[in-house]
């Protein structure tokens, strides 16, 4: 059953969920995105362009940011907007992986539209890697 706006409120934690990621996605995400930038899966090319290492895609975060929200609301079609700014890469080490967590909680509501903010917190080791991270949900 999808969340009803009149019972929700502004601060409340609606959502969260650590995702990981490994260099195996990044290439998986690579194949099907069709970005095969080496700075997704070359340790050499990402060290030379002043990068920490592999990085995984920005829209790979962007999207794994918003899955714990979609299943919130039970429909991806109830996500209207969703807008990021990307603050801070994500590092994927080899071997092992990146955790990236997210947190998204009632930023605002708006009554007459029938919609709530969720704001995200999208963190990997305590630092931010997405700002103003927001998506609008259309509620019943």
């Amino acid at each position: 059953m999808a969340p009803r706006l009149q019972d929700l409120e502004v601060g409340q934690e609606v959502a969260r969920r650590e995702v990981v990621v490994d260099r195996a996605r990044l290439v998986r995400y690579a194949a099907a995105s069709g970005d095969f930038n080496p700075i997704h899966w070359n340790e050499r090319v990402a060290l030379s362009v002043g990068l920490p290492g592999v990085i995984a895609h920005g829209m790979w975060t962007m999207g794994a940011a918003v899955g714990p929200v979609v299943d919130w609301v039970g429909d991806p079609g109830r996500v209207v907007d969703y807008q990021v700014r990307f603050t801070r890469p994500v590092p994927v080490p080899d071997p092992g992986h990146a955790t990236v967590d997210v947190v998204g909680a009632v930023g605002a509501l708006d009554a007459e539209a029938g919609t709530a903010r969720i704001d995200l917190t999208v963190t990997v080791e305590g630092q931010r890697v997405l700002g103003k991270a927001q998506a609008v949900v259309r509620l019943s």
